[in-house]
């Protein structure tokens, strides 16, 4: 194939990311998958990367396959402060489990976490560090006082390490609910704190909202133009309820407040969604990520591109079209389908990421026939 100055491997994908999301690039589409769970899960494994990719990093990675990267490192540049009267510690209870003991004026939390053998990344929560009204409160009172600083040397790192590779984006703390499901209570704690204490599980949100409204005021003043609300929605557990109730309001505001400086915001559904796909064009958002559609999600192509309008999809290939078990054939059709459902308002990419069992070369196919759309252009 001839080199074309409108191929991936040609350009500089930094400023074709931007071009893109600004409305820019004259239709041409962005071939921007995660490869990240494929390289981390064969480093853990003690699998060799294959050749040609042995001994590199992921940016050359990247550069060898010839497609971009949504680099997400950038959060690294946002660092997050506890009130200096917060006090916390960790010890181990036995082989597996750790205790962490978070101390402050109001009151103490308290979390258990154990270690297994396969997985050193994610430790099994066994005490969530919110488990009643108490330390609902104390959590509360941490939110309200958390502050935010700005890490240049980590920006001017990460650019240098990064270049002609994407744009730099940065995901913003989970949204209300999904924080307290994924991060602070769990899915059956959080559910029943919901249906019995809304007063408090309120007071909590009230004060997650002056905790982001700080960030936001650093991340305006940032020069990161991609913000993500990295929520991973699943409407198995967010209901059309609780969605509108908690998390539409919450993001209405945080996009009118981003918008402001100009920044480009979007959020990450990466769950089933249907029940919640008619809401989109009212959060705000100027696009929705890792959206999956059938034979892996609950979604089809052409109800995904009714429900956004004008709004950007973030990727729109099932993960599980990279493994061997489909063929080529029908990972080169999807994306075909996608590019001609939702060009130009798409970001194509892997919903959610390609697999450590994924055939990586696959990245490379579907990027000539990107660069063929393009270049048709």
């Amino acid at each position: 194939m001839t080199e074309r100055p409108t191929d991936h491997r040609n350009q500089d994908l930094t400023a074709f990311n931007l071009d893109v999301i600004h409305r820019r690039a004259g239709g041409r589409i962005l071939w921007q998958p995660r490869i990240g769970c494929w390289l981390t899960d064969k480093q853990f494994a003690g699998e060799p990367i294959p050749a040609p990719y042995t001994g590199m990093t992921r940016p050359q990675i990247y550069r060898s396959l010839g497609c971009s990267n949504r680099i997400y490192d950038f959060g690294a540049c946002f660092r997050p402060h506890e009130d200096p009267a917060v006090r916390i510690t960790e010890r181990a209870l036995n082989e597996t489990d750790t205790e962490t003991l978070i101390e402050t004026p109001v009151g103490r939390q308290r979390a258990v976490h154990r270690r297994h053998p396969g997985n050193r990344y994610r430790p099994e929560t066994l005490k969530w560090e919110i488990s009643d009204e108490a330390e609902m409160r104390v959590a509360a009172w941490r939110e309200e006082r958390r502050t935010w600083s700005w890490d240049q040397a980590a920006y001017d790192r990460l650019s240098k390490e990064w270049a002609g590779l994407g744009a730099p984006c940065m995901c913003m703390p989970r949204t209300n609910v999904q924080k307290l499901y994924l991060e602070t209570m769990g899915v059956p704690g959080g559910i029943f704190a919901l249906t019995d204490h809304p007063a408090a599980c309120g007071r909590y949100f009230e004060a997650m909202a002056v905790h982001e409204e700080r960030l936001m005021d650093l991340i305006g003043a940032s020069p990161i133009e991609m913000v993500n609300f990295g929520d991973n929605v699943h409407s198995a557990t967010l209901s059309p309820a609780l969605f509108r109730q908690y998390v539409l309001p919450r993001y209405q505001a945080k996009c009118e407040r981003l918008h402001a400086t100009g920044k480009f915001v979007y959020a990450h559904w990466d769950g089933n969604c249907r029940p919640l796909l008619p809401f989109a064009n009212d959060t705000g958002l100027d696009g929705i990520e890792a959206i999956t559609p059938l034979p892996q999600g609950d979604v089809t192509l052409e109800e995904t591109k009714d429900a956004l309008g004008e709004m950007f999809l973030f990727d729109g290939i099932p993960a599980i079209y990279f493994d061997k078990t489909f063929s080529e054939k029908t990972l080169l059709a999807c994306a075909h389908r996608c590019i001609n459902l939702l060009a130009p308002n798409l970001v194509l990419g892997i919903s959610d990421e390609i697999s450590s069992t994924g055939d990586i070369e696959r990245i490379r196919r579907v990027g000539e026939s990107v660069d063929n759309y393009n270049a048709s252009l």
